[in-house]
């Protein structure tokens, strides 16, 4: 697959993840925009105005800079930049917030199918290249950041679903590509170790430390029969564990093997910001 064929797919299942959001957030109720969700300091209309900010700058509009106020929840430079998009549209009702994200989202989809990206490594646009980011990275990280604010809305609300779909399966792949380095360095796993990380509904991952100390997940043709540890789940508990949401509810992972390093292994599952 070439590089612009791979950055088309992901800016399709982007594509999807927004209209699914869309759609979710026109059904929520008027007495439910100020529901806490599991982001600190953000209730449901701070993760719409959020999105809105970022989908506003990706099709070309100007950053707004706000004080923010106090939110010692918004840790470090990029913490504040975020929370600057959310304060700007703290006063804006919920369709001005869906309208913004359709709007800016459409444009952004237009230009995307009228000048595909051809390379994957060329400096992201605005803000995202300015922090280092390319363009395969950006087109990988927003249907992922979409569709984790779409679950965050969906639990703040008890409202479940979209578990199952391209976005669903791109976020929970992609987060399970960090596997290796929670193993190896966050979580400390001696060389020799194996540990398997199994998520229904997909591939199961086996994470291999070699005598480097460095993690590497094990290819289809290895085999480990018993894996110094295995860690098992559902993919929302899986999700809200690497998303850094909250703890996983009781019951719901089940760890064999070395239990002390399985243990470790999940507190240290956390990698998105």
């Amino acid at each position: 697959m070439t590089d612009q064929e791979r950055l088309a797919s992901l800016v399709a299942v982007w594509w999807e993840a927004v209209d699914s959001f869309t759609r979710l957030l026109e059904h929520v109720g008027e007495d439910q925009w100020a529901t806490p969700t599991d982001l600190p300091g953000w209730d449901v209309h701070a993760v719409a105005a959020h999105t809105a900010h970022l989908e506003a700058l990706l099709a070309g509009r100007d950053h707004d800079e706000v004080e923010i106020g106090e939110a010692p929840h918004a840790h470090g430079s990029m913490g504040r930049f975020t929370e600057q998009g959310v304060a700007a549209r703290r006063s804006h009702d919920p369709d001005a917030l869906i309208t913004e994200i359709r709007e800016s989202t459409t444009a952004r989809h237009t230009q995307l199918l009228a000048d595909p990206p051809t390379d994957a490594s060329a400096p992201a646009p605005g803000a995202f290249g300015a922090i280092g980011w390319t363009t395969g990275l950006l087109l990988r990280n927003r249907p992922l950041d979409v569709w984790m604010h779409e679950q965050d809305v969906r639990r703040a609300l008890d409202l479940p679903g979209n578990l199952d779909s391209a976005p669903a399966r791109h976020a929970t792949d992609y987060l399970m590509e960090s596997l290796p380095y929670v193993v190896a360095k966050r979580a400390g796993a001696p060389a020799g170790s194996a540990v398997r990380l199994l998520v229904v509904g997909h591939d199961p991952v086996t994470v291999v430390v070699g005598d480097d100390g460095r993690g590497r997940a094990a290819g289809a043709d290895e085999t480990h029969a018993a894996p110094t540890a295995t860690l098992a789940m559902d993919q929302e508990t899986f999700v809200v564990l690497a998303g850094g949401r909250r703890p996983a509810a009781p019951g719901r992972v089940e760890v064999t093997g070395d239990r002390a390093l399985g243990e470790r292994v999940l507190a240290s599952m956390r990698v998105t910001p």
